[in-house]
């Protein structure tokens, strides 16, 4: 639907008309978008605002001349995907975020590309329309506001939220990097702000990431990494990181045919290296409880392990690193209290194997022992006796 699709001013194209009449609203190209959605087994998340506009004329980034108003269509909107206002439907949409990366420029910049208004102007803005929706659908999740990563901007607009007793369901954000930790320091200090801020029973939510080094001259050497064997390892290190931090959300940016999408190949959508990360994962999140795995800290190594309580254990074990000089092959030994490895499998993703079956030794303290290079990762798979 592109452009026709999911942005308030898509779907209420023409602001001076009456929010309250079904007529006002082109719902045609979302409600195919989001029936797509849930067709694949999947759930939405619904931002209501407007993408990033690169270009030198804006259309839906610009500052709604009346915010009541605003709030008023954003609550018709969650009216017609959940309650079937307007021939709509009862998609059950837990999460509605609000706006889009509004800290991504400063006040002055001359070429804004995600709010022409003033960082106060959005904090009235999100201030109505949190409270405006809140109040409508007590039931569901309203947050927002997507953070770019700018943090002293964060740390403002927390401040302005808790003083205006603004509710927060959720605090959404993204994170473009390389570096796994930094990612987690990130976590925690969103965490941190949070609290601080009287919001402990608020998500912190990371609905955008992925790996980018440059979004310059080095812009082609990130989409090669996101769409090749470091990326999915990448991809896997940060999910581990994530998963060991104070975060309830991580959100991969993105499955759509683009170039940020390291799952599938951009015209024929056949399996790239990073769809076996996500395979692995899904393997964890199946088991469904999560074990600690102590990897010391050293030598690149993440590694998150699940269990189902009934004697089966899975455990993901990847070995990052950013630079291009990569270090030597590394042995590892991996042990599990009250598991055996004997019969374990172990699945390799690495240049020449796609989550792999491949051959492993045993010590005699039943440890399991295999070499690991640098940017590949590993799954296994053990059970009780």
């Amino acid at each position: 639907g592109g452009e026709h699709t999911v942005d308030v001013h898509a779907v209420f194209p023409d602001f001076s008309a009456d929010p309250e009449d079904p007529a006002s609203y082109d719902f045609t190209m979302t409600d195919r978008y989001l029936q797509t959605i849930l067709d694949a087994g999947t759930q939405v998340f619904y931002r209501l605002g407007s993408k990033i506009e690169h270009g030198v004329k804006k259309y839906g980034t610009r500052v709604p001349p009346d915010f009541h108003k605003w709030a008023v269509i954003c609550e018709h909107i969650i009216r017609h995907f959940n309650e079937g206002w307007a021939d709509g439907f009862h998609m059950n949409i837990l999460y509605w975020e609000i706006w889009n990366e509004p800290d991504l420029d400063p006040d002055d910049a001359v070429n804004k590309r995600t709010w022409q208004g003033t960082e106060k102007e959005f904090h009235e803005l999100y201030r109505i329309a949190a409270c405006h929706l809140k109040k409508c659908f007590p039931q569901l999740k309203i947050g927002g506001p997507a953070l770019s990563g700018k943090f002293l901007w964060m740390k403002r607009f927390l401040k302005a939220m808790k003083e205006s007793r603004v509710p927060l369901d959720f605090f959404s954000w993204h994170c473009y990097c390389t570096n796994p930790l930094a990612l987690a320091a990130a976590v925690r200090e969103v965490r941190k702000s949070l609290d601080e801020n009287g919001y402990r029973d608020t998500e912190s939510n990371l609905n955008e990431w992925n790996y980018v080094r440059d979004w310059g001259s080095g812009f082609c050497q990130t989409i090669q990494t996101i769409i090749g064997l470091k990326g999915a390892v990448f991809t896997a290190a940060v999910m581990c990181a994530g998963q060991n931090s104070p975060l309830d959300m991580l959100m991969y940016y993105d499955a759509r045919p683009c170039v940020f999408n390291g799952i599938f190949d951009f015209y024929t959508l056949r399996p790239l290296k990073g769809y076996y990360t996500f395979l692995a994962w899904s393997k964890l999140a199946d088991l469904g409880t999560q074990f600690e795995v102590d990897t010391r800290g050293k030598n690149g190594i993440y590694a998150v392990g699940a269990t189902d309580g009934n004697g089966n254990a899975g455990i993901l074990v990847c070995r990052y690193f950013e630079p291009d000089d990569l270090p030597d092959d590394l042995e590892i030994s991996i042990a599990v209290k009250g598991l055996s490895m004997q019969g374990a499998k172990v699945f390799l993703l690495d240049g020449s194997h796609d989550l792999t079956d491949v051959p492993y030794r045993t010590d005699h303290d039943g440890s399991l022992k295999i070499i690991l290079a640098a940017n590949t990762l590993v799954y296994i798979e053990c059970k009780s006796n």
